[in-house]
């Protein structure tokens, strides 16, 4: 008998049994990317969460349709390309293009649809007149606002009542709107900022109006799995919930709504304004395989916050070289039993799963071809070994040697140029420091010299302690 999936589905805030609208259409949203900067690591959490849930569904459903948006117009992208002096389409484009190959840095699938905002402006403008028409949006000085004391349901997501999230959140102020918590659905926009014509002269949507637009299009009035980062469900989600439901006369919108928690850096959220921020392009760029970022998001259950640092990068690259020794391609993917899957049937069970991949690999070491092939397969099913043994060696050749005394004046070099305020040198010092290695630092204890690009930069001494310095 095939395994039911249970999801925690915070719009109840409890573990369900997810039963889909129609088993033969199986339909999930993840928010995709606002694209003004690249993606940094705390963005690759939901790329690789929501990547195995689609994996999930697919092994059960005969038909998933997994769509994910790209946020190609927003006042963040419009700030960044003016503070830049680049072109919104330059921006964009380059972001865009970006974000695709960390996307396959990660091993991560394409999902069927990924609309952007900007293709898709005659939806969103009808939704909004259709708000307006059925009394839930009103205009003022050509903005049109969503009134949110019209639908009763407001703060189910969140499970607060409407005064603890306006007193816990940043609201926008602005004298056009009737009450404080109403949110925008449309705005006028500048001569040098971009715009569309509609009834309310020219303008831009507001940023929660095209994922009800877009998830419209694509999935219907209703659909199954709804997915983004924690940090989403107030105000976008809820935003969403409200204003979908209103325009499509739907006691629904999405019935499972799943989030991933933070990942943090020393037990501190992720942010600019903690000068934590890591891309993914930066281990891209680097000397490290996208198995080795994909295996660490996956190290702790999605609803658990995740403390990024070495010994986590080094613990997943490490198991991943061993695991790569017994890796052939000889060895074609077979089925996989519903017991070795079960794990990520259980609320997608990541650590569960991984627990049972180090089992299959001590039955596979010295085992039967057949225990070797199911070793090989279980790892392919979450993106793991799913590069030939030789590229994944190459990582390893592909770091140039520098001695200890190379190293001590490549330091120096760097520190004379952010004393001079040559902030470009200095990276360039740092980024060339970063991918390349020592030999003299090898240790005793069958570890190779490990430079990873964190902060703070880690390497090993011959006695194992750490050298540490922070180039932040």
């Amino acid at each position: 008998m095939a395994k039911e999936i249970y999801l925690t589905n915070n719009l109840s805030n409890k573990r369900e049994q997810f039963v889909p609208i129609d088993e033969n259409n199986v339909r999930m949203y993840v928010c995709g990317p606002t694209v003004y900067n690249d993606p940094h690591i705390g963005n690759a959490r939901p790329l690789v969460i929501f990547d195995i849930l689609y994996k999930v569904l697919k092994n059960k459903f005969k038909s998933v349709n997994y769509v994910r948006n790209i946020t190609d117009v927003d006042d963040k992208i419009i700030n960044f390309a003016k503070e830049n002096n680049v072109s919104i389409k330059e921006l964009t484009d380059k972001i865009i293009k970006s974000f695709a190959e960390d996307c396959k840095f990660l091993k991560c699938e394409e999902p069927n649809h990924q609309p952007k905002a900007t293709e898709h402006i005659d939806l969103m403008i009808e939704m909004t007149k259709t708000l307006i028409s059925k009394g839930f949006a009103y205009e003022n000085e050509n903005h049109v606002y969503f009134e949110v004391k019209k639908f009763e349901d407001y703060g189910k997501l969140s499970n607060k009542k409407l005064d603890e999230l306006i007193a816990g959140s940043r609201i926008e102020v602005s004298d056009n709107k009737k009450n404080s918590e109403d949110f925008v659905l449309w705005k006028p926009s500048n001569e040098d900022e971009p715009g569309w014509d509609s009834p309310w002269g020219r303008g831009r949507p507001g940023w929660h109006l095209e994922c009800s637009a877009m998830s419209k299009k694509f999935l219907g009035d209703e659909f199954d799995i709804h997915g983004g980062g924690i940090d989403l469900i107030f105000p976008h989600h809820e935003n969403e919930i409200a204003q979908s439901r209103c325009a499509n006369s739907t006691k629904t919108f999405a019935n499972y709504w799943v989030h991933n928690a933070f990942l943090t850096m020393s037990n501190e959220k992720m942010a600019k304004s903690q000068g934590n921020i890591i891309k993914i392009k930066d281990f891209r760029e680097g000397n490290i395989s996208g198995q080795v970022i994909r295996f660490a998001l996956m190290s702790a259950h999605y609803k658990q916050p995740l403390d990024w640092n070495d010994k986590l990068l080094n613990d997943c690259q490490n198991t991943l070289d061993k695991w790569y020794k017994i890796y052939d391609l000889k060895f074609e993917t077979v089925n996989i039993k519903n017991e070795i899957i079960s794990p990520l049937y259980e609320d997608l069970n990541t650590p569960g799963y991984i627990a049972n991949l180090h089992k299959l690999y001590d039955s596979a070491v010295n085992g039967t071809d057949d225990d070797k092939k199911t070793f090989i397969s279980a790892c392919k099913f979450v993106g793991f070994l799913t590069e030939t043994k030789e590229e994944w060696i190459s990582y390893k050749k592909k770091n140039v040697s520098l001695s200890e005394e190379e190293l001590e004046e490549k330091i120096n070099e760097r520190n004379t140029a952010r004393a001079e305020k040559n902030y470009q040198k200095a990276d360039e010092i740092r980024n060339e420091i970063k991918d390349r290695k020592t030999n003299k630092y090898a240790c005793t204890e069958d570890c190779e010299p490990d430079f990873t690009p964190l902060i703070p930069f880690k390497m090993h001494l011959p006695s194992c302690e750490v050298r540490m310095f922070a180039p932040t």
